[in-house]
């Protein structure tokens, strides 16, 4: 391999009857006491290492040669082999990680309704068409209306800054110097603005208008690392567009309901803040153009700012009448003037009045987004805003991925308004994703899915084969049937038909064991960033636009943001698992709580494992090759010299009541992709109001040590920034939900118990196998901290221990300039056996055709004069503010 190190993995099923003694285990009276206590040795020579088992072993060098037999054929245990692997080659290759995570790139997208013209979003409109024609001609042929047409895909369409889009007329408008142009608006096309915004006509759900829709040109790269098995990982990068449903808007009388909505709409808003703030500017009408819809859900929404008046006359306004003004403002024209209510009907059924609510002659659908459970089992939905649409993502990861830092000057064409020292930049280690479907067993509710499966040529692990009779028993049951999307039935009517093969498989239905269905069928998915490359040209081509950069320059899409996952459940007595349901929909915490979480790595109950507890996701749990505290050291150093703030989500539960399985994991990078990036400084958020610190207390006569949590989202987070969703946001998360302590102070204690006796015990093992003695100073203190509560006599709280933890310390430090010397040191080393390697084979005169043909003396020079930069002082100059490699490993 180009970083100088080579793996191998043989799977070997029929070796499980192997024996101890047979893989060169010591009989007991000579082990160690480890060998020992691991069962690493035998008594009776004829014992089956395992116990007859899949097991796997061994072999690694220095020089980064590893080979592993696996005597199993399950390709999870194959793929985390391959993990570590790749780990095993990034801590001996320096400024690199192998991280267990998910991630995708979001753009978010909104509902523009029936006609567009960006100057009505942007007041400064300064990106110009003939900067696109002037930068970018050699995409498109210009047509002679003054647009262009995508020489690669004839589907995108590119338009002038000052286009007119209108729905109802399905048309294209813009003036230039030969006059007023237009072309037809058509489905399937997407409409590329020189700024990269981008918009299309599309039909969201059966039954909705046809609509526009915009994305913005920039995304956020959302990364969610050292996250455990059930914690999101695949589900980031999933659309959301599964958890909506569609229904119509229902009024309870539309005169009455109209009535309500005028004097909303007429209502003095001046007087609702209890401490008006003094900008000295009068409140704008409901209806303005000035005031977006996004101010309206706000202004319509109860806050503690409000006075108590305000608040108390908004609990009066019945949700149809909040949903009809959210709905007139969504559609509202200045020249409607105060002549909007013909606009609106309601059949007459019966002689009487209806209640489905119809705009200008087509019946009005509102859409809903699942957001967890209630007790009971059922939905809990609530009505996204009328300008929402999901965002439009490009994955990035799913579980193993390979990143390396690099310093920010470094780096050309960044966003402008990105300000981290040093960024992340990561790539998909993966071809296929070993997917776990969990929602797929509800017919119908995973697309992607059933999609997937109605393809050839897939791998399935965990599924129950389905023969023809019982395939045909399932046609006959149509109501059920016709549940699953079209893909999906057409598979299973297709072979019901057929003669051959023998068996099919359908998403609905795991592999039954002891006559219960598997918690863990996967199956080998394409990558969908593989499978729709168009997408992935679109996302870059929008950031190449909005940034201006010139046709051949690289377009830099590093990590913006970091969003790990926790699996969270609630106690279970009988299965003897203990609560672990602490967080609420979101925590940040600081890099010293943040990496005793991540040290820790403690899972609730997940359908991967066997239980919960501790899982490794970050050090590779029982699989490294090396010792897990040089994971630990080059994940705290990447932390430290970037910047990036470490947010978790919660997945599984809320507390021990309330049920979410991935829907948060799913809504947060909706979120977080409408959020500026100032917004997203926890700083700021802390400032605002939209952070609270959680603090330890105490508890019959002792302290829980609570503030492990670091901060957790507060009301006003919901209200702001899940406001840029739902068109009621209050209703989202309940006081019990923000505060899970609420549910069970019991479950919550134990909770907070558990979290920190896995931490001290998981700490403890580093001092075991002496990798505390190795770990970076700041993880050395940790790591005492978390094991015996305190390092040198101070504690997490003391100023010393946290300035340990800050950018400036570690750069000034003798540790990590060591490190970034191991780095100089080990790429001296690379470009060295490269040129022996070359001179070596230039050498043999064998291969004289082959020197010309592969242009070896070129790659020798070309080595020689990188060895020779790699030795100047500006290289290693250069390498401050990356991770450097670990001085222990070369």
């Amino acid at each position: 391999h180009w970083s100088g190190h080579t793996g191998c993995v043989i799977l070997a099923p029929h070796l499980v009857n192997c024996t101890k003694k047979d893989l060169g285990l010591p009989h007991t009276s000579q082990a160690t006491e480890r060998q020992r206590r691991d069962g690493m040795c035998w008594t009776d020579e004829n014992e089956k290492y395992n116990d007859g088992g899949a097991f796997k072993i061994t072999c690694r060098d220095k020089r980064g040669v590893v080979v592993t037999l696996i005597a199993d054929n399950y390709y999870g245990y194959c793929k985390k082999e391959v993990k570590t692997q790749i780990s095993y080659a990034a801590n001996l290759f320096g400024n690199a990680e192998e991280e267990h995570a998910g991630g995708a790139v979001a753009f978010p997208s909104f509902d523009l309704g029936e006609d567009f013209s960006l100057s009505d979003y942007m007041r400064t409109v300064d990106h110009r068409f003939l900067g696109v024609i002037e930068r970018y001609s050699d995409l498109f042929h210009l047509q002679p209306e003054g647009y262009g047409i995508d020489k690669t895909y004839p589907d995108i369409y590119y338009v002038p800054e000052d286009v007119h889009i209108d729905l109802n007329s399905q048309t294209v408008t813009w003036e230039n110097a030969a006059g007023p142009q237009q072309i037809e608006l058509q489905p399937g096309i997407t409409y590329v603005l020189p700024s990269g915004y981008k918009v299309e006509m599309i039909k969201p759900f059966a039954g909705m208008r046809w609509r526009l829709i915009g994305t913005n040109a920039e995304g956020t790269f959302c990364h969610k690392p050292c996250t455990v098995s059930g914690g999101g990982k695949s589900e980031i990068s999933k659309s959301i567009s599964d958890s909506m449903i569609a229904a119509p808007l229902l009024v309870e009388n539309l005169k009455d309901d109209l009535d309500a909505a005028w004097g909303v709409i007429n209502h003095d808003y001046s007087k609702r803040y209890k401490n008006p703030p003094a900008t000295g500017k009068q409140s704008r009408p409901l209806l303005s153009p000035e005031r977006s819809l996004g101010s309206v859900v706000s202004m319509l929404t109860q806050k503690p700012e409000f006075t108590d008046e305000y608040n108390e006359w908004l609990g009066t306004i019945k949700s149809s009448v909040r949903d009809l003004v959210f709905l007139i403002k969504r559609f509202y024209k200045p020249d409607w003037g105060e002549d909007w209510r013909q606009r609106f009907s309601v059949d007459l059924i019966n002689g009487k009045p209806g209640r489905q609510l119809i705009y200008r002659r087509r019946r009005i659908i509102t859409q809903f987004l699942r957001v967890g459970f209630t007790e009971d089992g059922n939905w809990r939905t609530f009505t996204v805003r009328k300008d929402f649409a999901p965002a439009r993502k490009i994955q990035t990861e799913d579980d193993i991925s390979a990143s390396l830092v690099v310093p920010a000057p470094l780096i050309k064409g960044l966003h402008p308004e990105v300000k981290n020292p040093s960024l992340k930049f990561i790539k998909n280690c993966e071809y296929r994703l070993f997917q776990r479907p969990d929602d797929a067993i509800h017919r119908g509710y995973d697309h992607k899915t059933e999609s997937d499966f109605s393809g050839k040529g897939l791998f399935f692990s965990n599924y129950e084969p389905l023969d023809r009779p019982t395939v045909r028993t399932m046609l006959r049951d149509s109501i059920r049937f016709e549940q699953f999307t079209e893909p999906m039935r057409k598979t299973l009517e297709d072979f019901a038909a057929a003669d051959s093969p023998d068996f099919v498989i359908s998403s609905h239905q795991p592999r039954i064991v002891d006559g219960k269905a598997t918690k863990n069928p996967r199956y080998l998915q394409n990558r969908p960033d593989l499978e729709d490359p168009r997408a992935v040209y679109l996302a870059t081509l929008g950031k190449r636009f909005f940034r201006r950069l010139t046709i051949d320059a690289p377009v830099p899409m590093p990590v913006t943001s970091v969003l790990a996952g926790r699996r969270n459940n609630p106690p279970d007595e009988k299965a003897g698992i203990r609560a672990l349901a602490v967080y609420n929909p979101i925590h940040y915490q600081e890099l010293p709580e943040l990496f005793m979480d991540f040290v820790a790595s403690l899972t609730g109950k997940s359908p991967s494992t066997t239980g919960a507890g501790s899982e490794g996701a970050l050090t590779k749990g029982p699989f490294n090759a090396i010792l897990p505290v040089h994971d630990l050291n080059a994940a705290l150093v990447s932390f430290l010299s970037t910047g990036y703030h470490g947010f978790t989500t919660a997945a599984g539960y809320v507390g021990p009541k309330f049920r979410v399985d991935h829907d948060i994991s799913l809504l947060v990078p909706e979120v977080w992709s409408r959020m500026f990036i100032h917004e997203r400084d926890p700083k700021y958020l802390i400032e605002n109001g939209y952070l609270e610190k959680v603090e330890d207390f105490e508890h019959e006569g002792r302290t829980i040590e609570a503030s492990r949590l670091g901060y957790r989202i507060t009301e006003s987070f919901v209200l702001t920034f899940f406001g840029r969703i739902f068109s009621a946001p209050d209703t989202v998360f309940s006081e019990e939900m923000l505060r899970p302590e609420l549910q069970s102070m019991e479950a919550y204690i134990d909770g907070l118990d558990n979290t920190v006796e896995t931490q001290r015990r998981v700490a403890l093992n580093y001092f075991e196998d002496g990798g505390v003695e190795m770990a970076i100073p700041p993880l050395k203190a940790l790591l005492h901290i978390m094991a015996y509560g305190e390092y040198e006599g101070k504690t997490l709280r003391d100023p010393e221990i946290r300035r340990l933890f800050d950018r400036e310390t570690m750069l000034g430090s003798d540790w990590y300039q060591q490190r970034i010397d191991a780095k100089v040191k080990v790429d001296t080393a690379l470009c060295e056996a490269h040129i022996a390697s070359l001179e070596a084979f230039l050498a043999n005169t064998n291969y004289r055709s082959e020197h010309e043909r592969l242009g070896i003396r070129a790659r020798l020079d070309a080595a020689k004069a990188e060895l020779a930069h790699i030795r100047t002082p500006a290289y290693r100059g250069n390498l401050v503010g990356t991770i450097g490699t670990d001085p222990e490993l070369v």
